[in-house]
């Protein structure tokens, strides 16, 4: 896994991890999704259905919290994604942002799987 430091032109840092996995890309984002780091997750999602990667896991096994604006950008991103003829799978997901999926009624919008694999074989 290729991990990058994002800067983007607000001087907003985010960590986000890269690498493929059975031909499917998986970006690992680190530490927080929220106002500040949102708009770079979706950024890198919209780049992903640009260059037509067909598959896409999301793994937040490192991200500790996700704002409202973090699930916009999620939603925002995969929806490129699934235009472009691909899928988003979601896997990893704490306690903690579990329960914002939950309430927010995400888990039912997204394929959510507890591993890597899991999640690639359920884009399959």
């Amino acid at each position: 896994m290729v991990l990058r430091t994002i800067v983007d032109v607000e001087g907003n840092v985010m960590e986000l991890g890269e690498s493929r996995l059975d031909g499917a890309l998986v970006l690992a984002p680190v530490g927080r999704i929220d106002s500040d780091t949102a708009s770079t997750l979706e950024a890198r999602l919209l780049l992903a259905a640009e260059h037509g990667d067909a598959q896409v896991v999301v793994d937040f096994a490192q991200v500790q919290y996700i704002s409202s604006a973090g699930l916009r950008a999620l939603l925002a991103g995969a929806k490129q994604v699934q235009n472009s003829g691909g899928a988003v799978a979601l896997c990893g997901i704490n306690m903690n942002v579990r329960e914002v999926f939950e309430v927010s009624g995400f888990v039912s919008v997204f394929t959510v799987r507890d591993d890597r694999a899991e999640a690639v074989n359920a884009l399959r």
